[in-house]
């Protein structure tokens, strides 16, 4: 059934771009369905910042299509630009081999040894599919590949050889022009997202892909790839308008020829006058872009002025930041080992990654959490969830919960019984993979209501199963004691003995999660004279200290260290006759 969202107008970024795309696209093209967009690079695992370049069209789009209009979203893969490094630790991949074969298409770069897929670009592009097929996200794909070698953009190609005296004309305002010093040092903080933008960033070679040729025979907005070796080391030396006979040569294996662009479908327009013709050939109203391609006299800007020349307008484009994960650095694509929707799908589920590109402006940076920060992340989105609920969010977080647990075409699949993420990760920890052991330990939670399989839990115990199994080091792994530490029990001081008696004599009694954390809790403030039920503002400071030393002897006494998972949860999965013998009874 679909989720029609709450009315947001003046709190929801998603809202009010909808507003002002629905109003452009009737004002470009009434009666027709919306058209937004975004372009990913499949030439290497494509990551979590570039979600971003699909995600905030995708909700955009998601809006318009809740209030009842036709839109498509367009996905163009960029898999006809050229291979331009072997990115780090891709496996299956020889970086000497297939560094042969820089300059190609990336759809003519074979995949990574053992891959079933037929290519570089479709191997990196499947892994990306799938995740957003998870994340909800409907979109019409299109291969830059198939556009360029069917002839679909041949009439464009012809036109932009012929205007190519006007695009060399916009292009040179930018070449000569020098960068102030702000501007240099803030582009040597960015990291592009974009692999055509990293080519005119880094200026070698990349320079001749994002501006075309420039030689003696003039200017021209195209690159062929060589007929020989497939390679891009091509500079068109001739071209005539009347006949579109072109000569190319190419510097990597001496090949020359001379071919009809009007029946040739071997190359590419440049980068900075592809993008612009395919908003004016796509009829594109919304499309983002990063802040590398936001600078003067980058590839949006620069494309600003280009697309009239093809009789098209300018996407409406917000700026978005850049996305990290917790611990790192800006990532790019162009280095393997970056996380990707595929790496975060498997600790998170879909709705929790949804909210955190939605809740976000464009213009906000944040961090996807691999470390511990991914706990507190769901208990930050179980407390919206659970406000949402009773009635009490506010209208902004509100529509992120819906933007992030549905689209307009329903729900997502969600965890029947969403238990806290840490207590899962706590128990896929302790357990080890035991299911029959987790389940133990989980039906014990809450007595009254006991889980009665693990499926209940799924798919977000999987998550947290994953989460504790791949990013927490071996050296923090829970281990729980085969037998008592009697060394550290002789050792212990009356009070010491006391707080373990009063623990033991409460266990029975307080088996359940929220039982034991009135427990544990509570032996300190008993020992001190006060309520197990009296509160912080009713105690002395003193008490927190207590607590914590009490905490930490448990915890040396079950697990051998000053920490670990939450002490009700412990118990929980140790289960109270082995607590029982552990603390010396």
């Amino acid at each position: 059934m679909p989720i029609v969202a709450q009315s947001t107008e003046t709190t929801d970024w998603v809202s009010r771009f909808a507003d002002e795309v629905i109003a452009e696209s009737e004002r470009r093209a009434p009666g027709k369905p919306v058209v937004v967009a975004s372009g990913l690079s499949p030439s290497g695992p494509i990551h979590l910042g570039n979600l971003r370049e699909v995600m905030t069209p995708h909700l955009v789009a998601d809006e318009i299509r809740r209030r009842g209009h036709q839109v498509r979203h367009l996905i163009s893969w960029d898999d006809y630009d050229r291979y331009r490094k072997v990115p780090k630790g891709i496996a299956g991949v020889d970086e000497e081999a297939w560094a042969e074969h820089i300059g190609k298409p990336l759809t003519s770069v074979p995949a990574p040894a053992g891959s079933p897929h037929p290519n570089w670009a479709e191997h990196f592009k499947a892994a990306m599919v799938e995740s957003l097929a998870q994340l909800g996200v409907e979109f019409d794909g299109i291969s830059q590949t198939a556009q360029y070698t069917s002839g679909a953009y041949r009439e464009q190609i012809l036109h932009a050889m012929r205007h190519r005296q006007e695009i060399d004309a916009v292009l040179a305002q930018y070449r000569t022009k020098p960068k102030p010093a702000d501007q240099k040092k803030q582009q040597a903080k960015q990291k592009p997202l974009d692999e055509a933008e990293l080519e005119a960033a880094e200026g070698s070679g990349a320079a001749a892909e994002d501006d075309g040729s420039s030689g003696s025979a003039g200017y021209f907005p195209y690159k062929p790839y060589c007929g020989n070796c497939e390679k891009d080391f091509t500079t068109v030396t001739a071209y005539d308008d009347d006949s579109t006979e072109m000569t190319y040569a190419c510097t990597a294996c001496g090949f020359s020829e001379t071919v009809r662009l009007s029946e040739f479908n071997r190359g590419k327009l440049v980068w900075k006058v592809d993008w612009p013709m395919r908003w004016a050939y796509e009829g594109v109203i919304f499309e983002p872009s990063g802040v590398d391609h936001s600078s003067p006299g980058s590839s949006f800007q620069v494309g600003g002025q280009i697309v009239g020349i093809f009789g098209g307008e300018q996407p409406i484009g917000p700026m978005y930041a850049f996305v990290g994960i917790s611990g790192m650095a800006k990532m790019s694509s162009s280095r393997g080992g970056v996380p990707t929707p595929a790496d975060a799908l498997k600790i998170m589920e879909p709705q929790l990654l949804r909210w955190l590109y939605a809740r976000r402006r464009p213009n906000q940076s944040f961090k996807v959490a691999f470390d511990q920060e991914i706990q507190r992340l769901y208990d930050e989105w179980d407390r919206l969830d659970a406000k949402v609920a009773d009635g009490t969010a506010l209208p902004a977080d509100l529509a992120a919960h819906a933007r992030a647990v549905g689209t307009a075409a329903g729900e997502l699949p969600r965890t029947p019984r969403p238990l806290p993420y840490r207590t899962l990760a706590s128990v896929a920890d302790i357990t080890a993979g035991h299911e029959d052991q987790a389940l133990r330990i989980l039906s014990e939670l809450d007595p009254d209501q006991p889980l009665a399989s693990l499926d209940e839990a799924r798919p977000r115990y999987d998550k947290a199963e994953a989460w504790i199994n791949t990013h927490v080091p071996a050296d923090q792994r829970t281990i729980v004691r085969e037998e008592p530490d009697t060394e550290l029990l002789k050792s212990l001081d009356d009070q010491g003995r006391e707080s373990i008696r009063l623990l033991l004599d409460g266990l029975a009694d307080h088996w359940s999660l929220d039982g034991l954390t009135h427990l544990v809790y509570g032996v300190p403030k008993v020992q001190a004279g006060f309520s197990a039920d009296a509160t912080p503002k009713e105690l002395p400071p003193e008490i927190k200290t207590a607590q914590r030393s009490f905490f930490a002897l448990l915890y040396h006494l079950l697990v051998g260290r000053d920490t670990g998972p939450r002490l009700p949860t412990l118990l929980l999965a140790v289960g109270q006759e082995r607590v029982r013998r552990l603390l010396g009874e």
